[in-house]
């Protein structure tokens, strides 16, 4: 008997839904004869690696090399903003399908808000702000995959949340060097979604779809019904 919900995580499955396929990346690296890697990547994914990326680098910047904030701020609100334009653009298909454009619209809000209070602190020598960076983007992630995990029914967004909050706390240990483990927390759990398949609500029924598009969906839902 089939279990009433789905894994939190499991290895991500090839039979996607036309969403999913659309942009798609497949990766295979190979040796020879041998396969050392092989994954596909949906737009959503190459979003999470896009941050992911984005944000060890700033964090482990600001971490590791002796640039002034200023010229960081400069830096950083530049390829913030280029991130949240890459990502409304990757998206779209996809939310609109799944009825999830606000949610991407958050996310963005949510980004770009972040940047303007790192940007205010920094400019203006908000004290406040200055000494609670790494609070402020852990707690900005947590309530984005919350918004997300619930508005999606996702256990694996809600915990991340959790986990992002509850990380919160663990800077205290290592106050010295607080912005490299923030953006390794980040950029680590968004690397982890990009890389397996996460529980989400079941399939509705896409409207922007034609016929044939959805048909093809019900065909690739029932299939991985019996894998």
């Amino acid at each position: 008997m089939k279990a009433s919900h789905p894994p939190i995580i499991r290895p991500k499955q090839h039979i996607l839904d036309l969403q999913d396929l659309q942009g798609s990346w497949q990766v295979c690296w190979k040796f020879r004869n041998t396969t050392l890697f092989s994954a596909i990547y949906t737009r959503i994914d190459q979003v999470f690696v896009l941050w992911a990326l984005m944000t060890l680098l700033m964090f482990a910047v600001a971490q590791l090399l002796p640039l002034s904030w200023t010229l960081q701020a400069v830096i950083w609100s530049a390829l913030t903003a280029i991130g949240a334009i890459a990502m409304v653009y990757l998206t779209t298909f996809w939310a609109q399908v799944e009825r999830l454009l606000w949610l991407v619209y958050l996310w963005a809000a949510l980004i770009l808000s972040g940047a303007l209070l790192t940007d205010l602190g920094i400019f203006l020598n908000w004290g406040i702000i200055l000494l609670n960076l790494c609070p402020l983007w852990l707690g900005i992630s947590a309530l984005g995959y919350l918004c997300t995990g619930i508005s999606i029914q996702s256990r694996a967004l809600i915990v991340m949340g959790l986990v992002h909050l509850v990380s919160i706390q663990s800077l205290h240990y290592c106050m010295a060097w607080q912005f490299l483990m923030t953006g390794m927390i980040i950029s680590g759990s968004l690397l982890v979604l990009a890389q397996v398949e996460w529980d989400m609500r079941p399939p509705i029924e896409y409207a922007v779809l034609t016929e044939e598009q959805k048909a093809f969906n019900r065909k690739q839902h029932e299939q991985r019904q019996h894998c």
